[in-house]
C-alpha cells in the first residue's frame, strides 16, 4: 500500500464523528500498521447475526447495511465507522447483520492482534475501549429515540 493511500486511511478514520473518535494519531498509526485490508463485493456479509466476528471491522471505502431484524429499522454505515463491537467486546455471536451495500474495503483487527498491542500500549488500550463505549451509548440512543415501528426519530433524538 502507498504512503498516500495509508494517509487517505487515516484521515478517513480519524475523521468520523461515530468512529474511534478518541483515538489519537499515532493510535491510529498503529491500528493501521498492524490491521488487515480486507474488500468485500455488494452482498457479501462483514458480520453474521449468530455467528462471533473475533475482531472488530473499520469501513474504509463505501457503505454497508446494519440489519437487527425486529429490533430497529435497518441503517448504514460508512467510511470510519466500526462494526462487529459488540461480539468482540463480549466474545459472543453478532447481535445483526452488516452487508455491503457497494464494494467496502475495511481494515479488520483481531482480538490477539489488539490485546498484543494494549499490552504494549496501555493507553491506546484505554482510548479504544472508551471510543467503543461512545459508538454503543449514540447507537442505543438512536434505538431509544426511534420506535421500531415507524423508523421515524423523536424530534428530541440526537442531532447529526
Amino acid at each position: 500500500m502507498s504512503k498516500g493511500t495509508h494517509q487517505q486511511d487515516l484521515t478517513v478514520l480519524s475523521s468520523n464523528k461515530n468512529g474511534l473518535v478518541y483515538l489519537t494519531a499515532n493510535d491510529w498509526a498503529l491500528i493501521a500498521d498492524k490491521s488487515a485490508r480486507l474488500q468485500f463485493k455488494a452482498g457479501d456479509h462483514l458480520v453474521q447475526q449468530g455467528r462471533r466476528t473475533h475482531g472488530v471491522y473499520l469501513l474504509l471505502k463505501g457503505t454497508a447495511a446494519v440489519d437487527i431484524p425486529g429490533l430497529m429499522p435497518q441503517r448504514n454505515i460508512g467510511p470510519g465507522e466500526a462494526c462487529g463491537e459488540i461480539s468482540f467486546l463480549d466474545e459472543l455471536p453478532a447481535t445483526a447483520n452488516v452487508v455491503a451495500n457497494e464494494a467496502v474495503e475495511a481494515y479488520y483487527l483481531d482480538r490477539p492482534t489488539l490485546q498484543s498491542l494494549f499490552e504494549l500500549f496501555p493507553h491506546l488500550g484505554s482510548r479504544f475501549y472508551h471510543s467503543l463505549a461512545a459508538i454503543l451509548s449514540h447507537r442505543l440512543r438512536e434505538v431509544i429515540a426511534r420506535p421500531a415501528s415507524s423508523g421515524k426519530q423523536s424530534p428530541e433524538g440526537d442531532s447529526h
